[in-house]
């Protein structure tokens, strides 16, 4: 069992879909006094994303230090005029390795920052797996992305304030932006907000590589009975795997709420790869068919809860800088286990051994074709998974 750092008498409150987390995260930035540190995978210029920009040019404007981190691949359609409207504001831009080059499949190249993190005036913070995107309009007509956010106050600001400054810092001495770190940052807020236990998990590649995985790993090794699971891209190692039938052969009831509109094809088949095995130890999996499934989110034991930008692929388990919250709080654990059960009740298809379409043979062969695809592609990359195949 490892020691992760939980902090109480918080306040955290669950945000489900764009519908929920933006009028909270714009209100956050209109009320903002000092400081605003805003990280996302994607930043896409759309009706959402003009009205977060603006809601920064003005506070900006009044005064406010802000602070905008994004990603070079995930925001690469963010127009370049629209970054030095930003500037001229007066908000600070920076680009995470805005370098994504296909033609050389170098490691490093793909490590991308995958947070969806902001934090205002070290008062409240966000963290989740919603992107800076209109996600109630999309080409098909769908309803909006099925994802979660939190909104926190208390303690626990310490850690994410600090983390959210240090990765700013470190991306601006990698830019030469050293005039651009604010040492008179304002104080995170001690004050007891509420009495919810929570820890901030984060994944990099120094100190933390492996956190999110293992937090995850002690959830389920202990968990007694009931373990569910809502993620956007599955693709776990034997380690993670193994861990899950463990589960489910000790009388755990394991339920995977999955994807089931495409949005990558070569994950999505590669993950229905994973299915015989899965469903052999007696894990139960739900294909979400209402719109596209983004959430990154589990409920283990109704007490145990994580929310955040994590996917349980190779991408965020071993390349990509992501941020969860876990916690430790009943209450919290119900909201979101009731919302994950009404999309399995409502909006989902169980996955059975009778499934035609997953089960056939012409499927079956893409399901495999696609799986050591990926597994190619980790190899080119310099990364032998070698725990990722899985076993009967």
């Amino acid at each position: 069992m490892r020691n992760f750092h939980f902090v109480e008498n918080n306040q955290i409150t669950l945000l489900q879909n764009g519908a929920q987390y933006f009028p909270e995260l714009t209100e956050a930035i209109e009320r903002a006094q000092a400081e605003i540190y805003l990280e996302t995978y994607i930043f896409e210029y759309d009706a959402i994303g003009k009205k977060i920009a603006e809601a920064m040019m003005r506070a900006a404007q009044r005064g406010v230090s802000v602070y905008l981190l994004l990603d070079g691949f995930g925001s690469q359609d963010l127009p370049r005029e629209e970054i030095q409207r930003m500037l001229q504001a007066g908000i600070k831009v920076l680009i995470f390795r805005p370098e994504f080059i296909f033609s050389k499949p170098r490691r490093y190249r793909l490590r991308r920052m995958h947070r969806k993190l902001a934090v205002i005036d070290a008062q409240i913070a966000f963290i989740g797996g919603i992107n800076i995107i209109d996600d109630q309009h999309n080409p098909e007509n769908l309803t909006p992305r099925f994802d979660y956010a939190v909104a926190i106050q208390g303690p626990l600001l310490a850690q994410i304030h600090q983390t959210a400054k240090h990765l700013w810092m470190v991306v601006a001495w990698a830019h030469f932006k050293k005039r651009w770190i604010n040492p008179s940052a304002p104080k995170p807020s001690v004050k007891l907000c509420g009495n919810q236990s929570a820890a901030l998990v984060i994944r990099d590649n120094w100190h933390h590589r492996h956190d999110i995985e293992h937090a995850y790993l002690d959830a389920i090794n202990q968990a007694r009975s009931e373990i569910i699971i809502a993620n956007a891209y599955f693709l776990p190692g034997r380690k993670f795997s193994n861990a899950l039938k463990n589960a489910a052969q000790r009388g755990v009831q394991v339920e995977l709420l999955l994807q089931g509109k495409i949005e990558y094809r070569l994950q999505y088949h590669a993950s229905q790869a994973l299915y015989e095995n899965l469903l052999k130890a007696g894990i139960k999996i739900y294909e979400y068919n209402r719109s596209y499934l983004h959430a990154k989110v589990a409920v283990i034991d109704a007490y145990w809860a994580t929310v955040g930008s994590s996917n349980i692929d190779p991408f965020s388990l071993l390349l990509a800088r992501e941020a969860n919250v876990l916690i430790k709080d009943r209450s919290f654990a119900a909201s979101l286990r009731a919302s994950l059960k009404t999309a399995i009740a409502q909006e989902s298809i169980q996955v059975t051994a009778a499934n035609r379409s997953i089960f056939s043979w012409r499927n079956y062969i893409v399901n495999w074709l696609s799986f050591y695809i990926v597994r190619l592609m980790q190899g080119m990359l310099g990364y032998d998974w070698h725990d990722n195949t899985p076993q009967d």
